[in-house]
């Protein structure tokens, strides 16, 4: 029998130990997984039967397991860029079954409404009433376990890696967890249609913005704090770089569990830059932090300053010296270009 590799991973990012902190369940695993409904549908067109959830413990152990074993495996080889790209492919296939599940449960439940609505109340109509109901409630409920067990992966990957995950494309928010990463088409939409959902957090809103270019992380982060300490209930809106000041509020956002819009350019150049500016004004955001940039920060200083939005200003001369070595990077998948093919950057390792 071959001897087990000891856990190389864990030792380097301290934060992991939180994630099984005493090796107890969290609330979001104990409501998924600890209490199921006595009768389920597992597949559409099985009948109803008594089947069990996977144990709450192990499911929340092994969602961040798998992610920390690919860390582990890869740490001091050769392979050990790729760590962060694989993880996120693990993550991902959690929220793309999440998502067909939300799809199924959608067309489910509106179903059950037109069924509900119509006059024939017969035996044979009834029972068919109610089970759509249950084949509904099991689909939100392995939607449910799902979306939890995504979440705790992806907690594990941030830990890891270094980077908040996200999806190659639209919002990953979960009716389970209070960290949210919301994309600004789908917000605008919620927002558009008064939705009270998922994709539309409530909440004071606090715009950020930033050069791609900023290296004094805990200005903002110390920043941040101190906001949220006034708006507790806070929902960050970004403007959605891939580097710089934008990763920093985001990194933040992801370690203190609060919700967040990014706020990705409808389109391209100035003219979409400025227009977007327009629309993070007229959300009518209680505070704003902004560090010196390009004219676009200028233009959403002056947008936010005539709307008489407080805003907490940041010089690049504000920050403290750079002192990590200029010569040392590694390379990160830019997973928002997916679709476009391999898409590597160079960014500076955190020191």
């Amino acid at each position: 029998m071959t001897e087990h590799r000891p856990v190389r991973s864990v030792d380097r990012f301290a934060d992991i130990q939180q994630l099984y902190a005493e090796m107890t369940t969290t609330p979001e695993f104990q409501a998924a997984f600890g209490d199921p409904i006595p009768l389920t549908i597992i597949e559409p067109g099985e009948e109803p039967g008594e089947h069990g959830m996977p144990d709450e413990l192990a499911a929340q152990a092994d969602s961040a397991g798998i992610i920390t074993t690919l860390f582990d495996l890869f740490t001091d080889t050769r392979l050990e860029p790729l760590a962060a790209e694989i993880a996120w492919g693990f993550v991902n296939s959690f929220h793309f079954v999440a998502g067909k599940l939300e799809r199924r449960e959608d067309s489910l439940a509106a179903e059950v409404k037109d069924m509900a609505n119509r006059p024939d109340m017969s035996e044979v109509f009834n029972r068919e009433l109610e089970e759509k109901q249950l084949l509904c409630q099991s689909t939100t409920e392995q939607r449910v376990a799902i979306e939890t067990m995504r979440d705790y992966a992806a907690e594990a990957y941030r830990v890891l890696s270094g980077w908040p995950w996200s999806p190659s494309r639209g919002s990953r928010a979960s009716r389970t967890s209070t960290a949210s990463q919301i994309a600004a088409v789908d917000f605008l939409r919620a927002r558009q249609l008064d939705a009270r959902d998922r994709h539309h957090p409530q909440g004071p809103l606090v715009v950020f913005s930033g050069p791609a270019q900023w290296h004094d992380i805990d200005l903002l982060w110390n920043r941040l704090d101190l906001v949220r300490e006034q708006i507790p209930h806070m929902v960050l809106i970004t403007t959605a770089q891939r580097t710089g000041a934008d990763l920093i509020a985001e990194k933040w956002a992801a370690q203190r569990k609060v919700q967040a819009v990014r706020f990705n350019l409808l389109g391209s150049g100035l003219k979409a830059a400025f227009a977007r500016n327009r629309k993070l004004r007229d959300l009518k955001p209680v505070m704003a932090v902004l560090c010196e940039g390009s004219g676009i920060q200028a233009n959403l200083y002056e947008e936010l300053h005539k709307a008489r939005v407080p805003i907490h200003a940041f010089r690049k001369s504000d920050q403290a010296p750079d002192t990590r070595p200029p010569a040392k990077y590694r390379e990160v998948k830019d997973f928002q270009h997916v679709k476009r093919g391999p898409a590597l950057r160079r960014v500076y390792e955190d020191a």
